[in-house]
Formats: C-alpha cells, structure tokens, sequence
C-alpha cells in the first residue's frame, strides 16, 4: 500500500465524531431511512388488523359509536350547543384529529418496548420506530374522513348556510391543521416513547392520560364554552387549536380565534422540537435497558 493510499481516506469509510446544537438530532437519518419508516408503517396497519372479521371497518365503527354516545349524552341530555350544526357532525369533525392524536399517542408511546427485538438485534435510527406509529394514524385517518363525508352528504350540511358544498379558502387549509395535529402527535409520543423504556409505568399511564386529556379538548363542546379570562390557559393544549382549526376549516362555523391558535401550535413545535432532544439523549441506552 503506497503513502498516498495510506493517507487518502476509503470512500466506504464512516467516521463517527460528536455533534453538537440541532445537528445532534440527525434528523437526515429519517429521510435515508424512509423505506424503512414506510415498511413498518405498514407492518403496524396490517398487524393491527390481521386475524379480525371486520379488519379495517373498525377504523369506521369506533368513531361512528362514539358520535352517537355522545350525540345523546351531551346534546339531547346535557343540551350543550353545537354553534347551529348538527352535532353529530360538530362532533364527528372533532373526532377526526383526536383518533389520529390518541392512537399515535397509544401506539406510537409503546412502540419501542413492542419492537424491543428489533432495538437488540440490529442498528437503525430509533425514531424511525415512533414515526412509523404516527404515520400509521393516517390509514385511519383517511378511512374515518370518508365516513365523514358520508355524514355530510347524509344530512345534507354546508357551511356558511349554502345549498352547496363548495372548496372554500378555509377548506385549503385543512392540510396545514393535519400537519399540526401531526407535529403534536410526534412530539407527545416521543416524550412518553422514551420514557416508557426506563419507566414501564408510562403504558399503564397512558390509556388514564388519554381519557383526561379527551375531555380538556373542545370535542364533544365548543371551546366557547370556555370564558374568556381562560382561553389561553386552554389553549396551551395543543388538541384545541388542532380541533378549532378542522371545525373552521370544514364547517365554517366562526372565524378562526387566531390567538387560540398561534398558543395551540406554538405549544406543539416546542414538545416537538424538546421531545427529539429528550428523545436523542436516551437513545444511546435503549438496547441496555429495554
């Protein structure tokens, strides 16, 4: 080997040296390792549907069951107001961004401990295990928000008092509220993702946090009911802002409370961008202690 050879680095050659600020999180690894993240996405959906009789029409009955519980426990019983839309619809659009919010946070906050052999086994970026369980959500998603159109077509419902249900400037936004609800997902997921590695007691916590952190969000009531001396204090959960956003941008029913909003998403980038921290620090000892 010459002197030249010696000194010139090997091109299949990878050098490992500490990184510091943002650069630490190595968030470049999610994209060189898409394939991987889209696999086992799609591992979770059909996994979670292998070996059933209706397979993925749950995806459709639970939502459904749940507007109809409360449609008559909170609207014909407790007579709470709906703001002029049936509300079976008011709830139903409600119930969009929380089923994708509360599975992620079920299914994405025991992901590691679930796919333990894979941790042991071999090296991968960790983030893709809770990403893939976030974005597992949108095959449910997809599947609830045609049932949604269906409820819409049902009882003949457009915004603005029209005849028709027509693509409004509020509608286009509907994306960027996914989004959110995405980025709030991924950031309470990678929190309790982390933590349940060390801690077991987090997935016997989760299914009790669900419940509470259900009704601190507007969905079976307007945040209206809410007084006003209290609305930013409610909206530091990051669901309202999520779930104010879909009524306006598919019902049309108030205009947007922008304040409510901007605290919402605000809230949600700093439990993303502190959950990657946290969840980047306990990485290097998740083979150890799971």
């Amino acid at each position: 080997m010459t002197a030249e050879q010696l000194t010139k680095p090997h091109e299949d050659v990878i050098i490992l040296k500490p990184t510091h600020g943002l650069a630490a999180l190595n968030l470049r690894d999610l994209w060189i390792f898409r394939e991987l993240v889209l696999f086992l996405a799609w591992r979770d959906v059909l996994v979670r549907y292998k070996q059933t009789v209706l397979g993925a029409t749950w995806a459709v009955i639970q939502p459904i069951i749940q507007m109809v519980v409360f449609t008559l426990i909170f609207s014909r019983a407790a007579g709470l107001s709906s703001e002029g839309v049936p509300y079976p619809i008011f709830n139903y659009t409600a119930l969009l961004p929380w089923g994708l919010f509360s599975k992620a946070l079920n299914d994405a906050g025991r992901s590691l401990v679930n796919n333990r052999n894979m941790i042991t086994k071999v090296y991968f970026p960790r983030l893709t295990i809770p990403v893939a369980s976030v974005l597992a959500g949108l095959v449910d998603f997809s599947i609830a928000f045609l049932v949604y159109i269906g409820i819409i077509l049902y009882y003949n419902f457009a915004p603005n008092s029209t005849y028709t249900y027509t693509v409004t400037p509020a509608l286009l936004t509907l994306p960027l509220f996914i989004i959110l609800a995405l980025v709030a997902s991924l950031g309470v997921s990678l929190w309790f993702a982390a933590a349940n590695v060390i801690y077991r007691d987090v997935g016997h916590i989760l299914p009790f946090l669900t419940q509470i952190w259900f009704f601190m969000t507007p969905i079976v009531y307007s945040s209206s009911e809410v007084s006003k001396e209290w609305q930013i204090i409610y909206a530091l959960n990051p669901l309202t802002g999520v779930v104010e956003g879909f009524r306006w941008s598919l019902l049309g029913i108030h205009s947007l409370p922008l304040p409510l909003l901007f605290v919402s998403a605000g809230v949600a980038v700093v439990l993303l961008i502190t959950g990657l921290i946290y969840f980047r620090n306990m990485e290097r000892t998740f083979a150890d202690e799971i």
